[in-house]
């Protein structure tokens, strides 16, 4: 059990890769899990704890105009991997990016401000901003894409706050329960990114690309994710908030991002988040061993 305990996500990986073929008939129950992993993790914040601070803009500005200085400057090249490279930043923080931020003893509160805003402001920027940069995609309106968007977010984010407020609020008795076993948020997300991991797998192994852009991809989205979480730790730095921040700009809502590469750009291009989702559960293990090995 300890050694379970101690590496539950290298473990998620693992079974999900060698156990592919199942996965996509799993895939249904990720909604529900995401839902309840983020009800307990929420039922130990309080509205009075949601502050904005000055690293949120910051960790903004960076999410939006560094995904389209980079789409700009690898393009000439590359258009491709250069769109791979745009979606894995400008995507908004995972819904359950608060609860590894739990788990290595980061600001909860923080993360699910920042995350509550990016959800938001990006619903508003991608159906602007892409039919610019990809203009020949077969694009929906601003307003279908957008509600389209929302319909993503709220659901799996804004209700299990919402829903975890009403509790704190109303059956006090029922939130105290809620807290003590909040540490099964952590569980439940493993179980999530195993179907993850497998779904991944499967559209490596059995939607292959050539083998020059499958290289440039995974290279591109392993940049965009190593870049990102030590861009967002140096942000939070300076309010010493580096848990919090680095998980905010580094661990991304890849499934939102698959969906947004199909409606907008390449279809090739959802390889980049596909890959993306191996990096950052890589060094989400990391810090979860180097964190145990502190204490």
């Amino acid at each position: 059990m300890k050694f379970l305990k101690n590496w539950t996500l290298p473990i998620a990986m693992l079974v999900g890769a060698l156990g592919y073929k199942v996965m996509d008939y799993l895939s249904f129950i990720t909604p529900y899990l995401i839902f309840t992993m983020l009800l307990l993790t929420f039922s130990k914040i309080s509205l009075r704890d949601l502050r904005p601070r000055l690293s949120h803009l910051y960790l903004l500005i960076i999410e939006i105009v560094g995904a389209i200085a980079i789409y700009y400057i690898i393009a000439p090249f590359d258009p491709i991997v250069a769109q791979g490279m745009m979606i894995c930043i400008i995507c908004p923080t995972a819904t359950a990016a608060a609860v590894v931020t739990g788990k290595l003893g980061g600001n909860v509160a923080s993360i699910t401000t920042y995350t509550l805003l990016c959800n938001i402001a990006v619903a508003f920027v991608i159906p602007a901003l892409f039919p610019i940069i990809a203009p020949s995609a077969n694009h929906t309106s601003f307003w279908a894409a957008f509600t389209h968007i929302m319909g993503r977010i709220f659901p799996l984010l804004i209700c299990p706050f919402l829903l975890a407020q009403l509790i704190r609020l109303t059956l006090p008795k029922i939130n105290a329960k809620l807290t003590s076993i909040s540490g099964l948020a952590f569980y439940m997300w493993a179980i999530a990114l195993t179907i993850a991991m497998g779904m991944t797998v499967r559209s490596l192994i059995e939607e292959p690309t050539d083998t020059h852009t499958l290289i440039l991809l995974s290279l591109g989205s392993l940049i965009a994710c190593l870049f990102q979480f030590f861009t967002g730790k140096a942000i939070g730095k300076a309010t010493n908030d580096t848990i919090a921040c680095g998980q905010s700009l580094g661990q991304k809502n890849t499934i939102l991002a698959i969906w947004i590469c199909s409606a907008y750009l390449n279809p090739v291009t959802a390889l980049a988040p596909g890959l993306y989702v191996i990096w950052q559960n890589f060094f989400n293990s990391t810090q979860l061993y180097l964190a145990r090995k502190k204490q």
